[in-house]
């Protein structure tokens, strides 16, 4: 009896954290949804040329970017075969407050032409979508959603493109049918 009680305790102590778990991810998703109708992605991508660091253009807030500026993402590929993901924050923006990192891994979605990934920032679990919508030919810009319609990310090799690039992003943005008035430029 006491063995099947502490078997018992045990798997509705799993069950519960695999609930908080999916309850604390959904809360991630809790914004307000800026694409109703999110577009799959519109290329495959070639993953060796994605590797490498990516500076963040524009993002739709969320709350676990709050208060970031100069924000960064680098990519590179595991011995595993998976994506390792380093994403940086500039706490405080101008006003300092040195640097937030979040370390994590990724994994291709079959049959996605490698253009979506499931992410993970916390042990076995893959619950982040990362879709890169749209990139340019030579991947100095990329577009990145997930199906909610929650979260966008405009992504781009240089700190400070062009501002006709980031016209040009805006525009390609609101044509994948994004509210771009609720993108958020960040400072680099």
């Amino acid at each position: 009896m006491k063995r099947s009680v502490l078997h018992f305790t045990a798997a509705s102590a799993v069950l519960v954290g695999c609930a908080l778990l999916v309850q604390a991810c959904g809360g991630f998703a809790a914004g307000k949804r800026g694409n109703h109708a999110v577009p799959q992605p519109a290329k495959t991508v070639d993953l060796q040329r994605y590797l490498g660091k990516w500076y963040e253009y524009a993002r739709y807030e969320n709350r676990f970017e709050r208060g970031c500026e100069a924000v960064t993402a680098e990519y590179g590929l595991r011995e595993d075969g998976l994506v390792s993901v380093r994403n940086t924050c500039g706490n405080g923006g101008e006003k300092g407050g040195g640097a937030r990192v979040s370390e994590g891994r990724a994994k291709v979605v079959p049959d996605s032409g490698n253009a979506k990934l499931k992410v993970s920032f916390f042990g076995p679990f893959y619950v982040g979508d990362y879709w890169v919508l749209d990139h340019a030919d030579d991947y100095s810009w990329s577009i990145v959603g997930e199906p909610s319609g929650r979260y966008l990310w405009i992504l781009t090799r240089e700190a400070r493109p062009d501002e006709s690039v980031g016209l040009m992003l805006m525009e390609r943005a609101r044509a994948l049918g994004y509210d771009t008035a609720m993108l958020r430029k960040t400072a680099q």
